[in-house]
């Protein structure tokens, strides 16, 4: 039976019929009357006042805004009735008693039926009328009002021309495995269901800021060819209470009415916290419910057999509620992290398609200038070079300017504009000289690049540059005691040429008392207090920035010789500092001299020099 349509133009002309229906009773109640009622002359009240002192007038009605009085008339006939407005006169009884004029004030105005249906009648007419007004501008009746509590999730359409493939992510191949089998299941499933093997209902990514896991998901999107949700995990939450669940739902059942398809939810731990947290554990909070809705969805009593794969990102999964993480909910968590030497070279190939590189540009060279530097950073260092080379009037992009580029990322903005007199100048010469004397003969810190007094950054006020020649992810005893005095390396340099030392070592002291402090309490490497952690270990977190975790309840006794051990392993590679460059005084007067002159040191010449570094058999940095 084929369903009836709505009648539109008698709905609308009944709404019209609606919203005109106000401003006729207004009309005949209050302007009708005015025009056809019975006209009163009108005086002025001047006269009205002559008239009641010569005693011409009869009686009087004292309205708030009007009065009418009559006149006398020689017979019994009724004199004629006028009317005045009043002035503010508070004489004016005392003058109609003594006039003898008969006066009382105006009957309040009868409310008739008319006037009371009439205010039974406005109000609701202009709440219809208002919520026409709204629905029209909403998309039309109640949903376009109730429009808050629906998903605000972007479907991706097939078929556009800028969407992201597999072939435009590098560097996480295992990520891609992962996802390809998604993809590749919703494509056939029946090659995954003919043996019984069952697809994950939801793939995590974590890992830290920057690395791809967002362009993965849209690289999903331009692959699976089913229809593709995503959503921030911010939108679900709202002021109002029940729109996170209410979106939730909606979600959902638009997902399960086009499956097979995928949702993804952008920044997971916006809604996914746990909630334990905060030391008690329940609540009634917004958030709270709509991530009890989340998991109902997900793995709930009647979640159905819809094939809808949930893939989710976020950076911070400590913070997750583990019924969210458990088998049945999000099975598989696929790390997405930094990117190694290999697959930086791969990021950068990638982003140098969409610029002009010039013949000497060395693209593996580059990628093993940037240990640490996520997809973002890569792509990020790409279009800082791109600029430099605009900026000079140049066709293409150069070496020096992805070398420009690291250093901007790296220490940042040159500030030549930051002048400082000769003897800060030299102060920091010696300073950084000192550090690229010490470093040279140190293992675990790479090779020394460049040196500069060029002040950069909000506070560096000259750097040496030392990259890594290939990527390490172990570091023993010997080399992170190396990494301590390179650190000490411009404090004991001001001691021997100025003896004294300045400010500008701070951030170098602190730098290598979180390391010692960090041998000692996480890695184990003291003798005295044997292979024990005091730190409290939290596992995944990508937020901290090498911030020290919190230390564990220890006695006082422990306490102090932990102290006692990162300052001896200080004091040591404070020694060993001092004396590589008291061994050293004629080369780091040399070098110190020259890098006065021309205030930046790099390159070939910059490792001649350091190559004339003798140690001496110094004392190794072991107990």
């Amino acid at each position: 039976m084929p369903i009836k349509k709505p009648n539109t133009s008698r709905s609308r002309l009944i709404g019209n019929i609606l919203l005109a229906l106000p401003a006729l009773l207004l009309l005949a109640n209050f302007i009708l009357p005015s025009f056809f009622g019975p006209q009163i002359p009108a005086v002025p009240y001047s006269l009205f006042i002559h008239q009641v002192q010569q005693g011409e007038v009869d009686r009087a009605q004292i309205g708030q805004n009007q009065i009418r009085f009559q006149l006398k008339t020689a017979d019994d006939q009724v004199g004629t009735v006028f009317s005045t407005t009043p002035i503010f006169d508070l004489s004016l009884p005392k003058l109609l008693e003594e006039k003898g004029v008969e006066f009382a004030a105006a009957p309040p105005p009868k409310n008739g039926w008319f006037t009371s249906l009439l205010g039974w009648v406005i109000p609701p007419l202009i709440f219809v009328a208002i919520w026409q007004f709204f629905s029209r501008r909403g998309g039309g009746g109640p949903q376009g009002v109730l429009s808050i509590g629906k998903s605000k999730a972007k479907v991706y359409v097939e078929g556009e021309s800028d969407k992201t493939t597999f072939t435009d992510v590098a560097g996480v191949e295992e990520a891609k495995t992962e996802l390809v089998e998604i993809v590749d299941f919703l494509k056939t499933p029946g090659r995954y269901t003919q043996i019984g093997a069952r697809i994950p209902k939801g793939v995590l990514l974590v890992g830290p800021p920057g690395t791809g896991k967002t362009l993965l998901a849209k690289a999903v999107a331009g692959e699976a060819g089913v229809p593709f949700f995503s959503i921030s995990g911010s939108e679900f939450v709202e002021l109002f209470v029940g729109v996170g669940s209410s979106r939730v739902r909606d979600l959902f059942e638009q997902a399960k009415k086009q499956a097979p398809c995928i949702v993804f939810i952008d920044e997971l731990d916006a809604i996914g916290k746990s909630r334990s947290s905060g030391g008690f554990y329940g609540g009634n909070d917004e958030r709270e419910q709509t991530l009890n809705q989340l998991l109902a969805e997900m793995d709930g009593f009647a979640a159905g057999d819809a094939t809808v794969i949930v893939l989710a990102a976020t950076n911070r999964p400590e913070v997750l509620d583990p019924a969210l993480l458990r088998p049945g909910r999000f099975d598989r968590q696929v790390l997405v992290d930094r990117p190694d030497l290999s697959a930086r070279e791969a990021i950068l190939n990638i982003h140098a398609q969409k610029v002009k590189l010039g013949e000497d540009v060395n693209l593996r060279a580059i990628a093993t200038r940037t240990p640490g530097f996520a997809g973002a950073d890569l792509a990020n260092l790409v279009n800082e070079a791109a600029l430099l080379a605009a900026r000079s009037q140049r066709q293409t992009v150069a070496q020096k300017d992805f070398a420009e580029a690291i250093e901007r990322v790296v220490a940042g903005l040159e500030k030549k504009s930051r002048v400082l007199n000769d003897k800060e100048k030299k102060i920091v010469a010696y300073h950084e000289v000192g550090h690229a004397l010490v470093g040279a003969l140190t293992q675990g810190n790479g090779r020394v690049e460049k040196i500069s007094i060029v002040p950069r950054g909000m506070a560096a006020l000259g750097y040496t540059l030392q990259l890594p020649t290939e990527d390490r992810f172990l570091l023993d005893e010997a080399e992170l005691r190396g990494q301590i005095a390179t650190l000490l390396g411009g404090r004991s340099a001001e001691e021997i040429v100025f003896g004294s030392i300045t400010t500008g070592a701070s951030n170098d002291l602190q730098r290598a008392t979180d390391l010692a402090e960090r041998m000692v309490t996480t890695y184990g490497m003291s003798k005295v207090l044997g292979p024990l952690a005091y730190q409290q270990g939290q596992q995944a977190m990508f937020l901290t920035d090498g911030a020290p975790n919190p230390r564990r309840m220890v006695s006082e006794e422990t306490s102090q010789a932990i102290d006692r051990e990162v300052k001896d392993i200080v004091e040591t590679a404070h020694r060993q500092a001092l004396d590589t460059l008291k061994l050293n005084r004629d080369l780091l007067e040399a070098i110190a001299t020259q890098l006065l002159e021309t205030e930046v040191i790099e390159g070939e010449k910059l490792h001649s020099l350091l190559s004339q570094v003798q140690d001496g058999n110094l004392v190794q940095l072991t107990h």
